[in-house]
């Protein structure tokens, strides 16, 4: 079983080489491509089975073990995100090859999108499934270098700027990642989160006060966390549909996974955390109200993603088992809804040539389902019941009316955002799909997509369709098995309130 840790990260990789090298034939890539990102949702699967039946599944590379080796570990948090995460990087991979293939052709070569592709789901991989920090910041730079490259694929003035903008804040939030880890080493020996969880309480206050403050930064940016969040807006609607959905649906969930596990680990809270729910409240209100300012519906939901990382914080905040179990149920119904609305607002700007709420118009009439798949995710996201984000939402604040009164101030605040994002989408749905259908307009920007208005619906409806309905399903199934999955998440927030059964795993003693 500890060999299957490895699949989600050395695949892709082999992948991308496969692919990069039978890039000239059209076919070979999305051959490659396709079967290797669905054989790592297996893996995901399986490790999630093996995790919660039996605890972390650990596997040390090279027979190394900690604190000198690469350590990989699959617990009941990285696999639920990890087959998450995988099955949604499937769904907007059939989504970005319909899309092309519909734009160029089946016989136009793709040279660069799968194997980049590929490298990103690695990435992923690697950075929810590492043991150390210095494997993290590895993953993370490899996600960077990977979505760089996506991000301006198309290049124009527009993307190149979004672009650097984009890679510019990264690569500052990656040096301030590496001086972290050179100060952790320094101070502790070791950069092993299962050996820094006992060894950080050894060093003074003051210093594993600046340690924790520095790695909030590092992976508030990375999170989109406000104040940091501002790259984030002017990024992310620049890029291409699917790799926006894909950026949106899990860059920033990785950068949350990695602040609330070495916040658990290495740097646990003993109560509610003011800092935290300070920023978790700013976070919600400053994303939400953003979102109710926008007229670009991309903008929008940018802003809305902003907003709800704020949610997750809460839970983190919290510092309680059923808060982190919160934010793990949270986190996972979110990679879904946000790559979910990011395609259907791909599919909207290509039957209509705008992303301008104001000059949209009748969709639910001309475009039933595409209304339909709008409805869906938009409702989950709001956290109308029955559905995910109700789920997640109820866990969240029962964990915060438990944690004393500055957490239930701030679960009030949670409600207020969650208000606010059901304006924001009840605007969207009043301007984009009721009224008379307008007739498409010239395309905004010929370098995102190739091909709009009723030709490109027509031609594109059946395959783009299908991989957003499929995230959609996937959204509906978290809702379906709320049960199961809330005690799933339940035990992952326990395991991380309770850091023995890591340590354990990792380091073969009981620290």
């Amino acid at each position: 079983m500890s060999a299957v840790v490895a699949v989600p990260v050395l695949l892709p990789m082999l992948g991308a080489a496969l692919a990069m090298l039978g890039g000239r034939h059209p076919a070979v890539p999305r051959v490659v491509a396709v079967p290797t990102v669905a054989v790592s949702v297996v893996a995901a699967a399986v490790l999630l089975a093996a995790a919660d039946a039996r605890g972390p599944v650990v596997l040390h590379v090279g027979g190394w073990g900690p604190p000198v080796g690469i350590t990989l570990v699959a617990d009941r948090l990285s696999a639920l995100l990890l087959l998450v995460s995988t099955l949604v990087m499937l769904a907007v991979q059939v989504y970005a090859i319909a899309q092309r293939v519909t734009d160029q052709g089946r016989e136009a070569p793709s040279t660069t999108f799968h194997p980049v592709y590929l490298l990103l789901c690695a990435g992923v991989a690697l950075a929810y499934l590492t043991a150390d920090l210095f494997t993290l910041f590895v993953a993370f730079e490899v996600m960077l270098t990977a979505s760089y490259v996506l991000i301006t694929r198309r290049a124009s003035a527009r993307t190149v700027q979004a672009g650097m903008t984009y890679v510019t804040v990264s690569l500052l939030s990656s040096l301030l990642f590496l001086t972290a880890i050179a100060l952790v080493y320094a101070a502790t020996g070791t950069v092993n989160l299962a050996d820094l969880s006992e060894r950080v309480v050894t060093l003074p206050e003051g210093l594993r006060a600046v340690l924790a403050l520095l790695l909030l930064v590092v992976f508030g940016i990375k999170a989109a966390i406000v104040p940091l969040h501002f790259w984030l807006p002017d990024s992310y609607p620049s890029a291409p549909a699917p790799v926006t959905a894909l950026f949106a649906g899990l860059l920033t969930k990785v950068g949350f996974y990695a602040l609330l596990r070495t916040q658990t680990l290495i740097l646990p809270a003993d109560g509610p955390s003011p800092l935290l729910l300070a920023l978790a409240v700013v976070t919600m209100l400053v994303g939400t109200l953003g979102a109710v300012a926008q007229d670009d519906l991309n903008r929008l939901l940018s802003f809305l993603l902003v907003g709800h990382i704020g949610f997750m914080l809460f839970g983190l905040a919290v510092a309680t088992p059923e808060g982190f179990g919160g934010a793990a149920l949270y986190a996972a119904h979110h990679i879904t809804v946000l790559a979910a609305l990011f395609l259907v607002s791909g599919l909207i700007v290509r039957r209509t040539g705008t992303a301008a709420l104001d000059r949209m118009g009748g969709l639910a009439h001309a475009a039933p389902v595409l209304a339909v798949l709008f409805a869906v995710p938009a409702l989950t996201l709001a956290g109308l019941p029955p559905t995910a984000g109700f789920v997640a939402k109820l866990a969240l604040l029962q964990a915060g009316a438990r944690a004393g009164p500055w957490a239930v101030a701030a679960a009030g605040v949670v409600v207020v955002a969650s208000l606010f994002t059901l304006y924001a989408l009840v605007r969207v749905w009043t301007r984009a799909f009721w009224g008379a259908p307008k007739p498409a307009l010239p395309d905004e920007d010929p370098s995102d997509e190739l091909v709009v208005g009723t030709a490109a619906a027509s031609m594109t409806s059946r395959p783009m369709y299908a991989a957003t309905a499929a995230i959609v399903a996937v959204s509906l199934g978290i809702a379906v098995a709320a049960g199961p999955l809330s005690a799933t998440t339940a035990r992952a927030g326990a395991d991380l309130a309770d850091r023995s059964a890591y340590t354990v795993a990792v380091l073969g003693v009981d620290q």
